[in-house]
């Protein structure tokens, strides 16, 4: 009986699977966009403040914009929905993932 030899791209298509699975997994980011406050409307990078952590305020060096976690933009208004303007309220998951709630 002969020995079978995995080819290279067999190899390759595992390893890439594996870097998807590390990449979305715990310890990523979720997505993020820069939105106005107020109208929810999606604003150009630039008017996010730079280090914003989601705290909200109206300091800081950027513009009228703040970060908005998660969810999704309206293809109709081009509004975000379904996230937060605060991090923490994200809960990112993933494989492998335990869920810790804090108080």
């Amino acid at each position: 009986m002969a020995k079978r030899r995995l080819r290279s791209s067999t190899v390759v298509l595992g390893g890439m699977g594996l870097l998807a699975l590390t990449i979305t997994s715990c310890g990523s980011e979720p997505d993020r966009r820069c939105a106005d406050r107020t109208t929810r409307e999606t604003l150009p990078s630039h008017e996010c403040r730079s280090g914003s952590g989601g705290s909200g305020g109206s300091g800081g060096s950027g513009g009228r914009g703040s970060y908005y976690y998660g969810g999704s933009t309206s293809s109709y208004d081009g509004k975000v929905q379904g996230g937060s303007f605060d991090k923490s309220a994200v809960d990112r998951g993933g494989f492998g993932c335990t869920r810790s709630g804090g108080g």
